[in-house]
């Protein structure tokens, strides 16, 4: 297969084949408080994977790459929930700001987003470089499964 965009493969795929990467290069500053945070005010407890900053960092990278000019709030947003209120209506509750601005500050580090100039971030082209190099692997991956899966 041809160049694979970030938008060619499934985004659970490209999500985990990029996290994956991201630990294995050891280029992320990860804060020592991965361990003991909670994701948002609306969670009860924190994340159970131990491996969960880079698959957070994975998912914001493909999130800059498909919207550029995202910000912190917007990223809140999407990696909220229901918030329970006890016997009241359950209201959506942004997620961790603070877990927000660091994977981003993480990212930019590495060079995958920088700072837009109209606010929020956007995707560098070395970072769309390596964000697609790892779809063209996944979308590679998917292409050899499914001509193993009709050969048999």
């Amino acid at each position: 297969m041809g160049g694979a965009t970030v938008k060619d493969v499934p985004a659970p795929d490209f999500i985990k084949a990029y996290a994956a990467y991201l630990k294995r290069s050891g280029k992320l500053d990860v804060p020592k408080w991965v361990d003991i945070v909670k994701t948002g005010t609306g969670k009860e407890l924190g994340p159970q994977d131990p491996d969960w900053y880079f698959v957070r960092a994975a998912s914001v990278a493909r999130r800059v790459y498909l919207h550029n000019g995202i910000g912190v709030g917007a990223i809140r947003s999407y990696y909220g929930n229901r918030g329970n209120r006890g016997n009241r209506p359950s209201h959506h509750v942004d997620g961790s700001g603070s877990v927000a601005r660091n994977v981003l500050k993480s990212l930019e580090k590495i060079k995958i987003v920088e700072k837009d100039t109209n606010g929020g971030r956007r995707i560098t082209t070395e970072g769309q470089r390596e964000l697609d190099r790892i779809a063209t692997d996944v979308a590679n991956k998917q292409k050899a499964a499914l001509a193993a899966a009709a050969a048999q």
